[in-house]
């Protein structure tokens, strides 16, 4: 079965232990592409807004108003995601990517000089028809953007990888809206300078695109589809195949949504409710793009440089808290008659509020949408990946539309902007708890991320270790009642554990397991029927290519040593090796420092060990630690030969 190891380079597993996410501006496998797709961006965006600006206030078009201008650019630059997302996607399966990324920088140079014609005879349509142009850009290279990292950034780097992407895609339009804005203001030479201007951007993104290393096709063979609309059906079907990949699309689409009602209302809700000028509304633009930027940046350190899709429930609760209580800020915005500047704006203290409010929903917006990426670039399968990608730009621009929609409605409806933010922020929740109840892994991971750094000081040493595709066995000494929490929140993906069927009946834990969709069991001589539907059940998941995670002594220990491992290992690699699955690896584990902690036994209660007497026995953030060993053949496994080598893990 292809894993997404697969198509990963050896050049990203030679420098998978890179210091830090900027690092990788220094290497040619990331360096090149991110400044092209950067300046891509930044291009879009001069472009676009000087086109605005100037219909909105130096022409004076009759058929096409300033109120619609705004709009009218948008949708024409949106509607090749929806009519060409679908070949895009299988255009980045079939051709190599370089290929692909050189060939878009050409068009790019020929859009704009066909854009540099436009503004300097000032002629609409032409630029119109430039917009739709800049949108089917971007709609062949969105694709092949995400496509590019898996095959280049190993599992530890994907986020770092998609958190300076997401930086740097929201750096590139503001300074893009920047750069349009002054450039088109120039008296006389506005429209010439932002001609040069895109034509430089251009040029500069070609010379770089010329350094992207070589990034081979996955799937040579796909014949194309030509027809945008079987194909874009045949896409979402495609997604849907895998149900948390396909639903984490859902959830992307919906911060899409989510951030476009706030984008779409800054203009008129500087000028309506915080009464201020046109440099207020720049600011809100500015505070917004540096809260995404800062929340994508955070997610690698926030993650241990891991896929941490823990994150996301996170992420959703602080737009969510911070969207809220930005209606309470507005309504607590004194009343001005005047039009405020921006310093006038800023003396006020009630405005810091909402700054601080826009800042903090637009970087937990980062944090929640970087895990979902690298999610659905690690769970696709590399030969269909890029498709994957091609309908998530459809459903984004979906749900763009949507929120459009939306947005004027309750407006028309009388609703006000801060009532519209307050809307918004409330259905984040419950589209956010519709998700993680239909994806629990979400859920899980929060929990597992939280345990690990709010109630312990969790280090792990050799994660590197635990595989990031195919199926393998973890074994590790049981100690306390979270030992499978805290597995949970240092493996790169979900683990089924087999646990004793009692633990089920633990409140909350007994919840949290099922699930997580442990596997319960019981000794063979007191059910039967249970012990030998957890090794079906362990068989099944194997066959699956995902892991398991056991513990061999079959049960917590009570005096805090490691007790003699069972022969259950012994069953499940037999029963692998009976299905086909002869290499099966077992991967030796052993947690630290975690005897005496709250949830262990180590209380004497009536003469019996017994766990969670005593709250905060060792205090809040006791350390605690996960050594990971080096995997065992399984033909080399045995019991003792285990315990020896969990048993040195433990020093």
């Amino acid at each position: 079965m292809s894993t997404p190891q697969a198509a990963l380079s050896t050049d990203a597993i030679a420098h998978a232990g890179h210091s830090n996410q900027f690092a990788l501006l220094t290497q040619r496998r990331f360096g090149p592409f991110f400044w092209v797709q950067f300046l891509g961006a930044g291009n879009d965006n001069v472009f676009k807004f000087a086109f605005t600006v100037l219909v909105t206030y130096q022409l004076q078009v009759q058929w096409l108003p300033a109120s619609m201008a705004g709009l009218v650019i948008g949708a024409l630059f949106i509607l090749p995601f929806l009519l060409f997302s679908a070949t895009s996607g299988q255009l980045a399966d079939k051709y190599p990517k370089e290929v692909l990324i050189r060939f878009v920088k050409n068009l790019e140079i020929a859009i704009m000089l066909l854009a540099g014609w436009g503004f300097m005879q000032q002629h609409v349509p032409m630029l119109l028809f430039c917009v739709f142009l800049m949108g089917l850009h971007s709609t062949l290279f969105g694709p092949v953007k995400f496509a590019y990292l898996p095959q280049h950034l190993s599992e530890r780097e994907l986020t770092g990888g998609n958190g300076m992407v997401e930086m740097g895609t929201f750096v590139a339009i503001l300074l893009g809206n920047v750069a349009g804005g002054l450039l088109i203001a120039l008296p006389l030479v506005g429209p010439s300078y932002v001609a040069a201007a895109c034509l430089l951007l251009a040029l500069m993104g070609r010379a770089l695109a010329q350094a992207v290393p070589v990034s081979p096709a996955t799937d040579p063979a796909l014949k194309i589809n030509w027809n945008p609309f079987t194909e874009t059906w045949r896409n979402l079907k495609l997604a849907h195949g895998n149900v948390v990949v396909f639903r984490s699309l859902l959830g992307i689409s919906w911060m899409w949504f989510f951030g476009a009602v706030f984008l779409s209302q800054f203009p008129a809700f500087a000028h309506d409710v915080l009464r201020g000028n046109e440099q207020v509304a720049s600011l809100l633009l500015v505070v917004f793009s540096v809260g995404i930027g800062a929340g994508a940046l955070l997610c690698e350190v926030l993650s241990r440089r891991h896929v941490e899709i823990g994150l996301v429930p996170l992420g959703a609760i602080g737009m969510t808290v911070f969207s809220v209580d930005l209606y309470f800020a507005a309504n607590g915005v004194p009343p001005s008659t005047a039009v405020l500047t921006l310093g006038q704006f800023l003396a006020e203290p009630a405005h810091w509020r909402v700054l601080a409010d826009l800042g903090l929903l637009s970087l937990f917006a980062g944090i929640y949408s970087v895990p979902m990426y690298a999610l659905i670039q690690m769970r696709s399968q590399p030969t269909h990946r890029a498709r994957i990608i091609a309908a998530n730009n459809i459903l984004n621009a979906l749900f763009m539309i949507a929120s459009s929609l939306l947005a004027g409605a309750l407006l028309a409806a009388g609703f006000s902007i801060a009532e519209l933010f307050l809307i918004v922020g409330l259905a984040n929740a419950v589209v956010a708890g519709y998700i993680f109840l239909l994806v629990p892994e979400y859920l899980l991971r929060f929990v597992a991320w939280a345990a690990s750094r709010f109630v312990y000081r969790f280090q792990v040493r050799g994660d590197e270790r635990i595989p990031t595709g195919g199926a393998a066995v973890l074994v590790c000494n049981h100690v306390s009642f979270v030992d499978a929490v805290l597995l949970m929140a240092a493996s790169p993906r979900p683990i089924r554990f087999v646990m004793d069927h009692r633990i089920f009946q633990v409140p909350v834990l007994g919840w949290l397991f099922r699930l997580a969709k442990a596997i319960p069991i019981a000794p063979q001589k007191e059910d039967p029927a249970v012990y030998e539907a957890a090794f079906r059940e362990v068989a099944h998941t194997l066959r699956a290519g995902d892991l398991v995670g056991i513990f061999p002594e079959g049960a917590i220990t009570r005096d805090g040593q490691l007790q003699p491992f069972k022969g259950g290992i012994m069953k499940i690699l037999e029963t692998a090796k009976a299905d086909g699955l002869p290499e099966v690896p077992v991967i030796p584990m052993a947690l630290t420092h975690l005897w005496g902690s709250f949830f262990s036994r180590i209380e004497v209660v009536n003469g019996k060990h017994q766990a969670m007497v005593r709250p905060f026995r060792r205090g809040m953030f006791s350390r605690v630690g996960l050594n990971v060993g080096d995997a065992v053949k399984a033909e080399d496994v045995t019991p003792e030969g285990l315990r020896e080598r969990v048993a040195g893990l433990l020093d």
